[in-house]
């Protein structure tokens, strides 16, 4: 819901450290990657119970992010990195609930598993349209800079990040921020399935196909 008014101010505050960067020779897929693993350490930090570690290794991780896309914008995107973001970051987002889950079962296995559901809703929602939109010449003018067409909704990539920084925060209330946001997940789903039957409706063809 608000990536894309944050998504300017982030390119300003790392455009000088991906110059750095691209300079020290530093490619976009090699961030993405690095990135990626420190993201996968926050699944054992968390199961240890270790939550400053796993917040700081999340915050790493989405820096990373950033830098990345900071780097391909300076030295040419590319449609590998453009596949490798999305694809890792939606099994990143997997992992946190998963160390949850494994640190305490019993209270936190159910809740995880609804999340991850729900994460599989907003998730399969936005890959399946963006495949149909880039069909189709689409572009999403509020993400000019992204890779593929990016469908908004509730719940993005900032939303997601603060509620993964609450869950180490205040880890004895993980099962009601996972029920709360699974439930905003299942809004942004719903959206997104609106927009796709409404944009990608078969009139539209026609309709582009005339112009």
């Amino acid at each position: 819901m608000i990536d894309a008014a944050l998504l300017p101010l982030q390119r300003r505050l790392l455009q000088p450290f991906a110059r750095r960067l691209v300079a020290l020779g530093a490619t976009a897929d090699r961030i993405t990657i690095a990135g990626f693993c420190l993201g996968v350490l926050s699944l054992p930090a968390l199961a240890f119970g270790a939550y400053g570690l796993a917040a700081a290794l999340i915050v790493l991780n989405r820096i990373m992010d950033g830098l990345d896309g900071a780097v391909a914008r300076l030295s040419g995107p590319t449609d590998r990195g453009a596949f490798l973001d999305i694809a890792l970051d939606f099994v990143f987002y997997a992992l946190v609930p998963l160390g949850f889950a494994l640190l305490a079962p019993a209270q936190n296995a159910l809740p995880a598993a609804v999340l991850i559901a729900a994460f599989v809703g907003t998730g399969s929602s936005f890959l399946a349209f963006a495949t149909l939109a880039a069909k189709r010449g689409m572009t999403a003018t509020a993400y000019p800079a992204k890779g593929i067409h990016y469908l908004g909704g509730l719940t993005e990539g900032a939303e997601t990040i603060l509620l993964f920084l609450a869950m180490c925060l205040f880890p004895s209330v993980f099962p009601a921020l996972a029920y709360g946001f699974a439930a905003l997940c299942a809004m942004t789903t719903l959206s997104r399935w609106r927009q796709g039957w409404v944009l990608l409706a078969p009139e539209q063809i026609s309709g582009q196909n005339a112009t």
